[in-house]
């Protein structure tokens, strides 16, 4: 069993590494990928091993790239693009949408989108304006595309061999202020489905549900209640499109309490979609309303201000306290 710590960027590298080998129809594609390896060096050594012609540089149009990588994915590729930055990704915004997601739907069936855009997302690294945004509520509320994140080095590994090897268009959302978190990966493990959640705690009093970034801050949040004599359970999501309601529902009908907790803010998340779901799926078994922690409905601040804006520690344990109050 190969089973190793690693680093969340080093899991990806090693999973496009992977399928890069594994699959003569892999590209990678974007901006300062190759030589450079990319900005977070989650493309190091691709280009050098596989060539300018699987690994390309391309230029600062990422509508371009995207536009390329669907007429790519038209004469039977699999384009791993990757777009530098979250608030990079607008220029682009209209090819996914228009294109991209409808692409299948268009064609009746016929034609597959095999596309991964892969997207540096969220806060926590003191970057300057456009560089921090958590635009994931923006992808799935769109048709066609599916949208996932990973939290730890296992599943960025894995859901990204997923991803590659779908036939659907997925825009893999990448938690950069995480990428240098290690965990255990063990690269000869069968993973389970690629939309479905997880638990990543276990727990009777209170459900936290979250992904990506906020998955560490939410069993921080568990590790503290449990000092105090609370259970709280924690379900990684991994998916955003689609949803794993089952799965939350399940973890929901045990404990009676739900606190949806995201970076993106609150207004119009997809908290608010968890909520109304599981608030429709799960009124009679809820003992106190569903509460949901994120940003707040401003553009994200400069990054001296940073940490008061995105959901910490203490904002997820006040919603945990004011649910249990009930």
């Amino acid at each position: 069993m190969a089973t190793e710590k690693m680093s969340i960027a080093k899991a990806l590298n090693e999973s496009l590494r992977k399928a890069l080998e594994t699959d003569p129809k892999v590209l990678i594609m974007g901006e300062d990928v190759g030589k450079l390896g990319g900005v977070f060096r989650i493309t190091d050594g691709l280009q050098k091993d596989f060539g300018e012609d699987r690994v390309i540089d391309t230029p600062l149009a990422e509508s371009g790239i995207v536009g390329t990588a669907i007429g790519l994915a038209l004469r039977g590729y699999r384009p791993v693009v990757e777009i530098q930055f979250d608030g990079f990704v607008f220029p682009a915004y209209d090819q996914i949408v228009t294109q991209l997601a409808k692409m299948h739907a268009r064609a009746l069936g016929k034609i597959k989108m095999p596309v991964v855009i892969r997207i540096p997302y969220g806060g926590g690294i003191g970057a300057v304006e456009h560089h921090s945004e958590s635009p994931e509520a923006l992808f799935a509320h769109v048709a066609g595309l599916k949208v996932v994140s990973p939290s730890n080095a296992s599943d960025a590994y894995w859901m990204m061999q997923q991803a590659v090897q779908s036939d659907d268009p997925i825009i893999f959302f990448e938690p950069k202020r995480r990428y240098w978190d290690k965990g255990e990966l063990d690269t000869e493990s069968i993973p389970g489905p690629l939309h479905k959640a997880a638990v990543a705690r276990e727990g009777s009093d209170l459900t936290l549900v979250a992904y990506g970034p906020m998955v560490k801050v939410c069993l921080e949040a568990a590790a503290a209640a449990q000092e105090e004599g609370k259970s709280v359970e924690v379900l990684d999501l991994r998916s955003m499109s689609p949803i794993d309601f089952d799965a939350v529902q399940t973890s929901v009908e045990k404990t009676g309490r739900l606190v949806v907790v995201h970076e993106a803010p609150v207004f119009y998340g997809s908290g608010a979609e968890i909520a109304a779901r599981i608030t429709e799926r799960c009124f009679y078994h809820l003992e106190a309303p569903v509460l949901r922690v994120g940003g707040y409905h401003a553009p994200y601040p400069p990054a001296r201000l940073e940490d008061e804006y995105l959901p910490g520690l203490d904002r997820v344990l006040d919603a945990v306290d004011r649910s249990l109050a009930y």
